[in-house]
């Protein structure tokens, strides 16, 4: 894709250009790992610009200037293990902002774990990405925390007993947190009437709507990433099926409304981020910063990019090094760090401990609703 080949060019352009005012000194390079083409593409572009965005804000680090490695992971597993390889071998970058989707995040952190160089995930929420590594990381909320405040919305807020799931079984991402929603669920005592089982890309749902409507649901959890999501609201309202429908933080895209247009309206989702829940100086500021830029309100995958970021600098400036075991240590120490997502400690397993909030679409844009603590 040019514009965000041009993108990379731009950035490493100005990177290199803060080189005088830092009196030549060498650049810390960053590397990131997103998926710029294919089914994730929509994810990977709004992380990219959130970065770019608070690289603009805060361009120099330890009194050298900052440059970006971009490298598309083409929405796959095995790209997205090759350019972990190639951030680390060919850029020589001190730490690593990637994947979005938890499935190729996987295949990357093996890598950087190996090398020793911190890698931060904006987005990517399965538990497995950071348990029991060192130098793995995230900016989100893990998923084991997003399936117990999707419980509790679903049977405290929305007073569902009896709610249908359907899981799009070839994402790692889908599979977990509709385990952790299930588990939870049963222990506030609801019931789990029907699970069906979607794949990624497919265009055609009616045979699982079509079995679990004779179950009777009061709510439709489907937790999935926006594609699939927005046909399967289309598919649940052609077929007449009138229950409100709950989702994750992966659906939450403007694709999302262009695809599923009416049928989308009144979904809620478990989120990381609305203006309206903006807590921090950091927050308000990114947000002009952003929206000036852009001139769009600010999502939460662009949030999240930027926070990936934000806590790199950070990390670095208090570990006074661009060693990955200094930056690695300083990351696990970060303790109320005033993000754009709101503030943040990294606990166990290098997971942040922050809130949820709760969106819905409303009148074709997303809306804040609540924030629940975690």
């Amino acid at each position: 894709m040019v514009s965000w080949f041009a993108k990379v060019m731009l950035i490493l352009v100005a990177g290199l250009c803060c080189s005088p005012a830092t009196g030549g000194a060498e650049p810390v390079k960053l590397g990131l790992y997103l998926p710029m083409t294919g089914a994730a593409a929509a994810m990977g572009e709004m992380v990219w610009e959130g970065v770019q965005v608070a690289h603009q804000m805060q361009p120099t680090v330890l009194g050298r200037p900052i440059t970006l490695a971009l490298v598309d992971t083409k929405s796959d597993k095995i790209e997205a293990a090759n350019a972990v390889s190639r951030l680390l071998e060919k850029d020589k970058v001190v730490a690593i902002i990637g994947e979005v989707i938890s499935g190729d995040t996987l295949a990357g952190t093996p890598i950087a774990e190996r090398a020793r160089v911190p890698n931060i995930t904006p987005t990517a929420t399965n538990p497995l990405v950071t348990q029991n590594r060192r130098y793995a990381f995230r900016a989100c909320f893990v998923d084991s925390l997003q399936g117990r405040i999707a419980a509790h919305f679903a049977r405290e807020h929305l007073k569902a007993q009896r709610v249908a799931v359907i899981i799009d079984q070839a994402q790692d991402y889908c599979v977990g947190l509709a385990s952790f929603f299930i588990r939870e669920f049963k222990k506030l005592g609801g019931q789990i009437v029907s699970i069906s089982y979607i794949q990624t890309g497919d265009q055609d749902f009616t045979a699982q709507i079509s079995a679990l409507k004779s179950s009777q649901p009061d709510l439709l959890y489907a937790p999935n990433y926006y594609a699939e999501d927005a046909l399967l609201a289309k598919q649940v309202q052609d077929l007449g099926l009138r229950v409100p429908i709950l989702t994750g933080d992966g659906a939450q895209v403007p694709e999302l409304l262009a695809i599923g247009g009416p049928a989308v309206e009144g979904m809620y989702f478990t989120a990381h981020f609305h203006c309206e829940a903006a807590a921090t100086p950091l927050a308000r500021q990114f947000i002009k910063a952003y929206e000036s830029a852009h001139n769009q309100e600010l999502d939460a995958f662009t949030a999240l990019g930027a926070d990936c970021y934000f806590l790199l600098h950070h990390a670095i400036e208090t570990a006074n090094s661009t060693k990955g075991a200094k930056i690695r240590q300083a990351l696990a120490a970060a303790k109320d760090f005033p993000a754009v997502s709101g503030y943040i400690t990294i606990g166990p397993d290098n997971n942040p401990i922050k809130q949820v909030v709760i969106i819905q679409v409303k009148d074709g844009k997303f809306a804040y609703v609540t924030t629940m603590a975690p």
